[in-house]
């Protein structure tokens, strides 16, 4: 499999990002956009890419305070918001015109408000684990870990570290899948190995996880663009009945993900199968034209 060519570009406010661009096939081919959770990266879409280029041309950004991207000094601009116009952008410097989206958590909730802002270019969304509601039991949970990881000396303790805070969400996660996550989510600095975000994320999700507005009317969107919705069965952010009635609303398509919490990690056969079933289904493909 080739290697990602990694893309640097320009935030509208001028701060500096980065990108992993996997060409697929051909250079026409269509453009998936993946975008991580709060606290990941775009490395976390890498087995989903290997895949996904056979067919398709996948983009997978890290935002603003992430991975390679540029730490902002405003750390309240870590937002969704502020986000979705470095997303665009993105776009723009590629010159890409549709797109389908693979969200996951924020990067699920990003992909709505693209597809509500320029429903034009967006040819599906693929929504994984969130949705309008959020279960207060998965932020409090959240809160308790983002901004707040220490660094640790060797990779063997980073893994032990996220299965302690994941452990619950990800069962059946052995050492080598540990350790992946592991290579996903830490960078080597001189004091050993950190969390790969900035540690003032955690700032920004404390004021943006208060009351919020209603998120069901954004959502109406998924009745328009085709929708897939990745629940993981064990999920404490997306609860069942959240995504039972954006089934009876907005008649998205449900797959649930057995084994896996908040949030599956795209490289299970029924979430890998399920997405790709989508994006190949003729629906999507006439968008994508």
């Amino acid at each position: 499999m080739t290697a990602p060519q990694l893309i640097a570009f320009d935030a509208p406010d001028g701060l500096k990002l980065s990108a992993r661009v996997w060409a697929g096939p051909r250079p026409d081919a269509p453009v998936v956009l993946c975008l991580h959770g709060l606290t990941r990266n775009s490395r976390d879409f890498e087995p989903l890419a290997e895949v996904l280029a056979q067919r398709w041309r996948v983009v997978a950004p890290d935002q603003r305070g992430r991975g390679r991207s540029a730490y902002d000094p405003e750390p309240l601009n870590y937002n969704a918001g502020v986000q979705v116009l470095d997303t665009f952008a993105l776009l723009d410097r590629l010159g890409v015109t549709r797109c389908a989206i693979v969200g996951t958590s924020l990067g699920a909730l990003m992909a709505v408000a693209m597809a509500n802002l320029q429903p034009d270019r967006i040819a599906g969304l693929v929504l994984n684990d969130a949705g309008p509601d959020v279960d207060p039991r998965g932020l409090a949970r959240i809160a308790g870990y983002v901004g707040k990881g220490g660094p640790v000396t060797t990779w063997p303790e980073a893994a032990a570290a996220l299965e302690t805070i994941h452990g619950v969400a990800l069962p059946t996660y052995g050492e080598a899948d540990w350790l992946r996550m592991a290579r996903a989510t830490y960078v080597e600095d001189d004091h050993g190995l950190r969390p790969d975000y900035d540690a003032n994320l955690g700032r920004a999700f404390g004021v943006a996880s208060g009351a919020g507005p209603d998120m069901w009317p954004a959502f109406e969107v998924c009745a328009r663009i085709p929708t897939l919705l990745l629940r993981g069965a064990l999920s404490d952010i997306l609860a069942r009945e959240t995504a039972t009635e954006m089934v009876k609303r907005h008649g998205v398509d449900l797959v649930e993900v057995s084994d896996r919490g908040h949030a599956p990690d795209l490289s299970e056969p029924d979430a890998l199968a399920a997405i790709q079933r989508f994006l190949a289904n003729a629906e999507v493909q006439a968008r994508w034209r």
